[in-house]
């Protein structure tokens, strides 16, 4: 088995030089995608990178609306996808048709959509967010103006506890693998663990349960660290602190690992395994690239409403 995985790795590094593709995977991909990867990082901080890269086709290793959002950026290139079938749960949780439904019974609101959505849902907003930029979008918004906040009913209860706005609406939608974490576990967690530092990425929708409880005083007697992808992986690697219980995916326990040898990670849930994601295999990436299947692509008219939603976000943070 190790010797095909091997094999199989070694072809797709060859056939990602010979056909010029980029290859980029999302924190929470098996170890063995991170590894052929050219970039890793979250979904935003991606689609960011692959505007950058000189290479015309890019190989998202990720799940589907991120794909899209990569086609968003850079239209000019092609994305391809090693599963199309990866999907989302917070991502579906609404659909098109409520989401205009809900603006028509509030014609004058202001509407802001995190980034786990799909293409046609942002193409409906006035405004993307991720987690760690929520809260300076909302604040950007004139406070006398309703907002519709979706679809992340935790992050959007979170945002409002902290901005203090009362005029925010929120769908009550959650990411169905992580959205059962709670404080108790956490404790557990950090009891079991000397001294351990906690950690909470900003990105990922199923730890804003988790943020509410931060923002609401529960773990005062801890040093807890809200950070991006890019934030928590620099921060524990030059923390001076030995154990940490980190709350996300627990994809992002492997670099954290190989990053720092002589330090202690355990995952706030080993349950929070995110099946979408685990989609996505090295014999997967390798038929993608052989095959040059799975384009993701957006209509340009969706593709073009969407982006202004991205970019009036990215002005702001």
């Amino acid at each position: 088995m190790l010797v095909q995985e091997m094999s199989l790795k070694n072809e797709i590094l060859r056939l990602k030089k010979e056909k010029d593709v980029v290859i980029l995977a999302h924190n929470y991909q098996i170890p063995d995608v991170q590894d052929v990867a050219d970039f890793t990082g979250d979904s935003l901080g991606l689609s960011r990178q692959a505007a950058k890269v000189p290479q015309k086709t890019i190989l998202f290793c990720g799940v589907h609306f991120m794909a899209e959002t990569a086609a968003i950026i850079c239209p000019e290139k092609r994305v391809l996808i090693p599963d199309l079938q990866a999907g989302c749960s917070l991502s579906d949780s609404i659909t098109v048709e409520e989401l205009r439904n809900w603006k028509t019974q509030h014609p004058d609101a202001i509407t802001v959509g995190y980034v786990n959505t799909t293409a046609e849902i942002k193409s409906e907003l006035d405004y993307c967010c991720t987690s760690a930029n929520a809260v300076n979008v909302v604040k950007a918004i004139p406070e006398d103006k309703e907002i519709l906040f979706l679809p992340d009913m935790f992050l959007g209860s979170y945002v409002a506890k902290v901005t203090g706005r009362k005029n925010m609406f929120i769908w009550a939608g959650e990411c169905h693998v992580h959205a059962g974490i709670t404080a108790e576990d956490i404790r557990k967690k950090l009891d079991s663990l000397k001294d351990a530092e906690f950690v909470i990425h900003p990105e990922c929708s199923c730890t804003t349960p988790i943020m509410y409880d931060v923002a609401a005083g529960s773990f005062d007697d801890r040093k807890v660290s809200i950070l991006s992808t890019e934030g928590m992986l620099n921060h524990v690697h030059d923390s001076k602190s030995k154990n940490f219980v980190v709350a996300t995916e627990t994809g992002i326990l492997y670099k954290m690992r190989q990053q720092n040898p002589g330090k202690t990670f355990i995952p706030a849930s080993e349950k929070a395994e995110c099946q979408y994601m685990k989609m996505i295999t090295l014999k997967k990436v390798y038929d993608a690239l052989v095959q040059e299947k799975n384009v993701v692509t957006v209509p340009k008219k969706i593709a073009d409403k969407a982006r202004l939603a991205i970019e009036r976000m990215l002005a702001i943070s």
